[in-house]
Order: structure tokens, then sequence, then C-alpha cells
């Protein structure tokens, strides 16, 4: 699960995994840029905008007044957002006329490694944008904007610069919150970044760059939502945008027509690390929510199945028998965790959730983290080509917890498929016989070495690496010890035959 800050697989874009805290000034090639509210209350959230307001005073009838909304837009939105400074102290060794290669003369012919001071203090700078949300100094950014910076500090519309503390932060979205203390500040209204359309008008502010371009105005539309598997974040929905989003936006305001915010800019997809054209801001919503629970709690308190989950592809829906690829395979369960204690199954297709259809993994993933612990939700599955709805009480979402879940995922992701016990239920699904003592495989994603090499759900595990295995367990046991690269050596039965699979992982 931690494909940490890097950009989409199919194309060579720009990797994102530098915090912009600490990179110089200089160095202009990055990458990284730049639900709903019901029920939550902090202090002094505007809930309306000017440029809001003049739209339903003065509805646009001319392309004057279409010049005039967008002027609007940007006077009403510009003095909510910051330019976010960052100074980070590293160590630097000091090279001598006497080292080779970058490596000290030391290192180079085994002599003891130097002291600390050998090495030099050096202070990095970076930059980056944020957004006030409220009269008393809360400011949303982007987690990689502040991340490890030894000091944080703002600049307003009205050029006051204010040391600023780190409220919290959440890695897990790429969002944090500061607090500066002053007044006389401009808070943007929020806007309901669900009601957002594909095609709507939008406009991106920000320090693009450096700081002599602080509050640049961009335009463009909404390209598309609900943008996942970007590889910023754990938790992504991203929006995504043509407005033009460049280095330093990172943290700055994506608003709407009405000068409302509906995003927070947060990545671009570039081969050269400028614009081209496609930038992602986390929706206001879930922002929104993020904020809330850091302000409240220091921390981010998220809803908790504990269940893996993966898309249905075809392949998948052809080996289990199912009629579509609609919604979403449960893989691991965990045990006594609030799924199992609902009757949760491996194996059982999720096709809604809290009375919403599953779409997809991603989302439900997101549906279920912005739930609060203790919240019931009806969950409607597919087990054996049956339709059956059980209530499921979530828990809250531990550290512990989700290292099981990432360990569970992280073992699926490399070995590319899933094993089940061969009990009356899946046995019936593959159309074999029902034995305890035996493990099948419940799925196999099309794109793994273990596809290539020829294995297919329903496939019957007797031995992994030559070891007997008689139970889940058993073979994850074995498993959970293999490291990318590794050889896996299967013997599998198939029908009447027995056949061994060898691919590495």
């Amino acid at each position: 699960m931690k494909k940490k800050l890097t950009m989409l697989k199919s194309a060579a874009l720009v990797s994102v995994g530098i915090a912009a805290g600490a990179l110089a000034f200089s160095n202009l090639d990055f990458s990284v840029n730049g639900g709903s509210n019901a029920g939550i209350s902090l202090s002094n959230q505007p809930r309306s905008s000017i440029a809001a307001e003049n739209l339903r005073n003065h509805p646009i009838r001319t392309l004057n007044d279409f010049n005039e909304a967008f002027v609007n837009i940007a006077e009403s939105a510009t003095p909510s957002v910051v330019t976010v400074y960052t100074e980070t102290e590293i160590d630097r060794q000091i090279m001598t006329p006497f080292d080779f290669f970058g490596k000290s003369f030391g290192e180079m012919f085994s002599f003891p490694a130097p002291d600390e001071s050998h090495n030099r203090k050096e202070v990095l700078h970076g930059l980056g944008s944020g957004v006030i949300v409220s009269e008393d100094g809360y400011i949303l950014t982007n987690n990689h904007v502040i991340d490890q910076a030894d000091a944080v500090s703002v600049m307003t519309a009205d050029n006051r610069k204010f040391t600023a503390k780190i409220v919290g932060k959440d890695p897990r979205t790429d969002l944090a919150v500061l607090k500066i203390s002053a007044t006389g500040l401009n808070p943007i209204a929020i806007g309901d970044s669900d009601r957002l359309r594909v095609g709507e008008w939008v406009i991106a502010i920000g320090s693009p760059l450096g700081e002599n371009l602080a509050r640049t105005v961009t335009q463009g539309i909404v390209s598309a939502k609900g943008r996942v598997n970007v590889g910023v974040a754990d938790y992504e929905n991203f929006i995504q945008t043509d407005a033009a989003i460049n280095p330093g936006n990172s943290g700055g305001a994506l608003v709407n027509i009405g000068g409302e915010l509906v995003g927070i800019n947060t990545a671009i997809a570039s081969r050269t690390g400028g614009f081209e054209g496609i930038g992602f801001a986390v929706p206001s919503n879930m922002a929104y929510r993020v904020y809330s629970s850091l302000v409240k709690n220091g921390k981010v308190v998220r809803g908790y199945l504990g269940v893996t989950i993966q898309d249905v592809d075809e392949n998948i829906a052809k080996g289990m028998q199912l009629k579509s690829t609609e919604g979403v395979l449960v893989g691991t369960v965990m045990q006594d965790g609030p799924a199992a204690k609902a009757g949760l199954k491996t194996g059982d297709v999720i096709l809604e959730f809290g009375g919403k259809r599953v779409n997809g993994s991603a989302e439900l993933r997101n549906e279920i983290a912005s739930m609060s612990p203790g919240s019931e939700a009806v969950v409607k599955i597919s087990r054996e080509g049956s339709i059956r709805s059980m209530t499921v009480r979530l828990e809250a979402l531990q550290d512990n917890a989700t290292a099981s879940v990432e360990r569970a995922v992280a073992i699926n992701e490399l070995i590319g498929f899933t094993v089940v016990p061969l009990n009356a239920e899946t046995a019936q699904r593959f159309n074999l016989k029902a034995n305890s003592r035996r493990i099948t495989v419940a799925s196999v994603r099309k794109s793994s070495q273990a596809f290539s090499a020829g294995l297919r759900p329903g496939d019957v595990i007797i031995a992994v690496d030559k070891r007997s295995v008689d139970s889940v367990a058993a073979f994850n046991e074995i498993v959970s010890k293999k490291k990318q690269g590794e050889l896996l050596f299967l013997l599998v039965e198939r029908g009447w035959s027995r056949m061994y699979f060898a691919f590495n992982l």
C-alpha cells in the first residue's frame, strides 16, 4: 500500500517523491504541486463567498458579465491563499581534494568514519501554498509541503509574514493543517465538491515556481472526478483539472465559479516537471473532514471494516462464475474484525455499502475511511449466486489494524493471487469436492507472473516450495517470507491431473 508519491505507471511521468519543504527555491523540477460537511462545526467557516453573492444578484447576461464573474472569483478567493515557506536543516559532509567520486578518503581506504565536526550544517528552503479556512488562523496545505520541515512560515495576501505551527499531518491524504496567530484574515468559503460536475469552470490559485509569482490565478475546467491510483497518497479521490498548475502550487486553492473552495491542488502529471494540462486536487469535502479531525483530535480518525478488497475484472468474474464485473471482491477477512463479526467471507462480492452502489475498491475504501467509528452500514453482497444483506458496525482504524491489512495486501500483490479454504461453498463455486485439509486459488491477477505461468482460479494447491500446505495459514506462513524476485514453486491439482508451476515474484 505504500506506493508513496509515484505518478501514473502508464507514462513516464515525473516522480512526486521529493517534499517541497526540502527543496531549494532554485530547484523547479518537482511534480507535487503546489462525503459532506454535515455535522462539522469549527470556528468561523464562511459558507458563502462574495463572488457567489454577486452571481446570485447579477446573473450573467453578456460577455462583459462573464468577464466580471471571473474577476470577482479572483478578488473573492485570492486573499484567502497564502505562500508557505519552509526551512529544513541537514548535515552535509565536507568534501576535500582527497575525496574520490563522492566518497571520502577514509571511506575509500577503510579509515574510521569522520566525526560530526567534518559535517556542515545547511538549511534547505522550500515553498508551497496554503488556504486560510478560518478567521482564527487555521490553514490547509499539503503534507509534502511541510513534511520534515524544522520551521514553517506563511505570507498572507497583504504581505504580512507569520510563523506557523503544524497542527497535524495526514500523509494518507497528503494534507496538513497549520495555525498562525493573526487578525484580519480572509477565510475562504468552503464549497461542496460532491456537487462539482465535469466541465465546470474552475480557478487555481497558488505560488508557482517561486515567491515572485505568489497568488497566481489560472483558469480551466474540471476534466474528471474520482481519479484514483495516481500514486500520490493512500486515499485518493482526485479532481482532475486543466487549470495551469505548476511546482509551488502545492496546497493552493481550486475554486468554483462562485469563489468557493472545491479542492486543494496537490499534484501534476508531467514528463518535464512543468504544466501539461493534467493537475490533481484533493476534493474539498475530503480535505474538510481531514482538517476537522486534525483540529479536534490531533489525528485523523477513520472507520475500519477489516477486509482486503479488489476490483472484479473479466477473468475473476469468469473464474468465480459471476454474471458481471460489478462490485468488489472480498479477499482477506481480518480475524475478529467488524467484517468477520458481521459474517462477511472471502469470496463475497460487495455490491452496495450503506445504500450506495459500489463501483470500485478505491471508492469503497474512501467511503469506509470517511465514516466515524461506531457507524453502522448495510452491506449488500453476492455469495454463491445469491444476494444477501448484513449490517456491519465499523471500528476505529488502528495502526496495528493498518499493518495487518497492508501485510495481507502486500502478500497478495507480491504473489499475484489469493487462496481460500476448500470448504463446501468454495467447492460448489468451482465444481470441486470439498476437503477441509485443502486450499484453492480464489482469484489471479491478470498482470501477474502467476497468471502468465498458467495458474487459474479453482486450482487446488497441494504444496508450496515442496512443503505440503493444508490451510490458508500454512500457505501464508511460507509466502509471507518471500521477497520480490524470488522463485515460487507450486504443486497444483487441476481436475484429475497434478502439475507444477514455477515463477519469479
